[in-house]
């Protein structure tokens, strides 16, 4: 057993840091939902600036900014546009049939990242009656079950095209639009210039307790707050958590490159224990997935094996195992996880 539980089942793991409570402690608030909160309206207006758009909302969650952005975009019986790994299809409760009563039609792309030909093959004729009315993609980046991809500036742009030419809406889900900007070195307000509307989370490699921006034109964040009142959304004095995203911003964004540095590092470990499989290339940013061969054992043995060893990461889709890395665990952490995992294996 570790002296410490590592938790790499995943980035929303993190704790507040000193400086982070010490900034919640100190938070000026009002009634955010009036737009009294100053420590809110701060972040507001950080958000715009950093991602070049008219306005935004703060939200609970970035689940809660993908659903009230397919309801304002979309109208029951529409068709979002997505990759069949998307967070929106795969762990949102099925929200996107009950909170809005849309379709889904699922595109096929290399580790979450399609282009803008898929798009345009996946159009419905507008004037069908029989067929559902294609009416936004859905873009995720960086790419959860894609093994945290980043998208190419250039990839998303060909999409924007087609779906521009086609009367489409555009939406990022930007849980980890961060660790994309890091990585690629493209600014955030580049992608979101590709977008209608996008949100950005604080819950995972930022290292803040709760919260997301979601972000748009004032019309757009307009319809959005209606819908956030609708969906029980709506926050007093929530600049104590306002305050943490703030923070975050500030302190956590440029060091999410070692994030990214310990992901390949525990990437090129696995790739040396007999009996696990990994495509180390594939591992771009923070998420790392990986696979078990061993005979006799399955992902959920070895979950369990390791958890037991003071090591906790989490199985996934396609009998895979997911580690995340983020910044409660350093480079002494991830060689730990390696000795745990390795013995484990060969116990």
């Amino acid at each position: 057993m570790q002296n410490r539980f590592i938790d790499l089942y995943s980035d929303t793991k993190t704790k507040p840091s000193p400086g982070m409570r010490k900034a919640m402690a100190d938070a000026e608030v009002g009634d955010e939902q009036k737009m009294e909160d100053p420590t809110v309206e701060r972040l507001r207006e950080r958000i715009c600036d950093l991602l070049g758009t008219e306005d935004a909302v703060f939200l609970p969650s970035g689940t809660m900014a993908n659903q009230i952005a397919i309801r304002v975009h979309c109208r029951l019986g529409d068709e979002v546009i997505a990759d069949r790994t998307a967070h929106i299809i795969n762990a949102e409760g099925g929200g996107t049939a009950a909170n809005a009563g849309v379709m889904i039609r699922m595109l096929d792309g290399p580790h979450g990242v399609f282009t803008g030909e898929q798009v345009r093959e996946a159009l419905r004729d507008p004037n069908s009656r029989n067929a559902p009315r294609s009416r936004l993609v859905s873009i995720e980046n960086t790419s959860n079950g894609g093994c945290g991809t980043v998208w190419p500036l250039a990839t998303m742009q060909g999409v924007t095209k087609v779906a521009r030419e086609a009367g489409l809406s555009l939406h990022m889900d930007g849980a980890r639009l961060c660790n994309a900007a890091v990585k690629s070195g493209t600014k955030a307000r580049d992608y979101a210039a590709c977008v209608d509307s996008l949100w950005l989370d604080y819950t995972k490699g930022l290292g803040a307790p709760v919260g997301a921006s979601l972000a748009g034109s004032k019309d757009f964040i307009k319809e959005a707050w209606r819908q956030k009142q609708m969906l029980g959304g709506s926050m007093r004095q929530s600049g104590v958590i306002a305050a943490a995203a703030l923070y975050a911003l500030e302190h956590n964004w440029d060091r999410l490159a070692e994030d990214h540095d310990n992901a390949r590092h525990l990437s090129e470990g696995i790739a040396n224990i007999k009996g696990l499989k990994i495509d180390v290339p594939r591992m771009e940013t923070n998420l790392v997935f990986f696979e078990v061969t061993k005979p006799g054992w399955t992902t959920a043995k070895l979950v369990e094996a390791c958890k037991e060893r003071g090591v906790g990461m989490g199985a996934a889709a396609g009998n895979r195992i997911r580690a995340v890395t983020h910044l409660d665990v350093n480079r002494a952490d991830i060689d730990a996880a390696l000795k745990v995992i390795s013995n484990a294996l060969a116990a």
